[in-house]
């Protein structure tokens, strides 16, 4: 099988003259070596370059899904193409606050929101919360009464009941989910009702968001469909107009060679044009603003891990096992849905990849296998440097600590230089919040 398809590899990905894989200026083996493996390495050019497709083609507001990957150098980088910023937790709070982003410019999302989290966000003056329960609405209201908080800003999350033909883990807007207020069932309307007899919420618009790699556009489409008649309904019989109506965010990235998802322009042009010919035929008055919440097709693509090999299993007429220095603890996608991946060695990048094994990580599990049928070169050796393509997202913010592992540094690259944005964890670190025995006066 031929070398690995460059278009896996972040925008700036180049092979010099020794077939050395260069990204952003940087040669890969170089900073497997100087910074250690497991190492997630970002493209920031790449990285930028996708905030601002998304700034450009979605006019009305875009909000990275910072739950894709957020460190305060990401945070800074989307402040810097003029995105908002879509936080989950309490934690996601703090770290766009302490990177200096913008209060203002902060999306609140989350099923389970705490009062200490909804407190926070409404002391800081975050742009909008995402309503997502009728518990959620009775502690804002509290807070607001209680404690004297300004009303905040809310769009409802609506559950479409619209199938978004991806992984059943992804899918958050069939009608056996956890998140949101459902269409069918009568309780998106019943919220809005309340927050139309509320001094202590104000309407901004609506929300949804269907699932996470998502190719086909009938999804999103249905999707608005269904909002769209929402905004209707609101308008003739609350008498309320709708600001906004954020479609969240889904579109798929390319993972592997045969993948093949639309570009984010192509996505955007459709989205806008369905959203147009909905509103049109609607008969609404207030036409609504867009808006959009991606992150994996942001984050995924601009970013690669690389990890030394460590042991190689062959076992006759079965499989060969690659070990490598990671696992799960540093990217639970393949544990958790299978998820799939391409590999490639740095060092001869462009080296035919004819050899058939399974790159496994070391942790003790055998579901721990980070990709399986991996096409590597012939003479891959113990000691090899060995990359998978389009890690960006979903690895560094989902790593954990399993086997006590360590979470690997984060390097950004550009123009030649690599700067370390996160460090790689230390034995100090995972010892630092065990509390110390006390010996007890005998």
């Amino acid at each position: 099988m031929s070398a690995i398809d460059l278009g896996l590899l972040p925008r700036t990905a180049r092979v010099d003259d020794e077939g050395r894989l260069l990204v952003g200026g940087v040669d890969c083996e170089a900073l497997a070596a100087e910074f250690g493996t497991p190492l997630y390495v970002y493209d920031e050019a790449d990285l930028r370059a996708r905030c601002h497709e998304y700034r450009m083609t979605f006019p009305g507001g875009v909000a990275y899904a910072s739950k894709a990957f957020l460190c305060g150098a990401m945070a800074r980088i989307v402040d810097d193409e003029g995105l908002d910023l879509d936080v989950a937790t309490g934690g996601e709070l703090a770290v766009a606050l302490a990177a200096g982003f913008p209060a203002t410019r902060v999306v609140v999302h989350g099923n389970n929101k705490s009062e200490d989290e909804l407190r926070d966000a409404m002391r800081a003056g975050v742009q909008a919360i995402v309503l997502d329960s009728a518990d959620e609405f009775e502690r804002i209201e509290r807070l607001v009464h209680d404690e004297s908080l300004v009303s905040p800003r809310v769009l409802v999350r609506v559950n479409p009941g619209v199938d978004a033909h991806t992984h059943a883990y992804l899918a958050t807007g069939v009608t056996d989910s956890k998140f949101g207020f459902g269409l069918d069932n009568g309780e998106a309307f019943a919220i809005v009702e309340r927050i139309a007899r509320s001094n202590s919420v104000r309407l901004g618009g609506l929300h949804t968001h269907i699932g996470s790699q998502i190719f086909r556009a009938a999804g999103f489409e249905a999707a608005l469909e269904r909002l769209v008649g929402f905004v209707r309904d609101i308008e003739a019989k609350l008498h309320l107009p709708v600001d906004e109506v954020s479609i969240g965010g889904g579109l798929g990235v390319r993972y592997v060679a045969g993948d093949d998802p639309p570009s984010i322009a192509e996505h955007a042009a459709a989205v806008h044009e369905n959203f147009g010919r909905l509103l049109t035929a609607s008969g609404v008055d207030h036409h609504p603003f867009l808006t959009t919440e991606p992150g994996r097709s942001i984050a995924g693509p601009a970013g690669i891990t690389l990890y030394r090999v460590g042991t190689i299993k062959d076992i006759p007429g079965v499989r060969t096992y690659v070990s490598v220095d990671g696992g799960l603890s540093d990217n639970p996608r393949p544990a958790l849905y299978d998820a799939e991946y391409e590999t490639f060695v740095p060092a001869r990048v462009v080296a035919d990849r004819n050899r058939v094994v399974t790159i496994a990580g070391k942790h003790c599990e055998q579901g721990d296998l980070l990709v399986r049928d991996a096409r590597v070169p012939d003479d891959l050796a113990v000691g090899d440097v060995l990359g998978v393509a389009c890690t960006g997202a979903y690895g560094h913010s989902m790593a954990s600590n399993y086997n006590a592992m360590l979470r690997p540094a984060v390097v950004f690259v550009a123009d030649g230089e690599a700067r370390v944005v996160v460090r790689r964890e230390t034995i100090a670190d995972l010892l630092a919040r065990e509390v110390p025995a006390r010996l007890d006066a005998s």
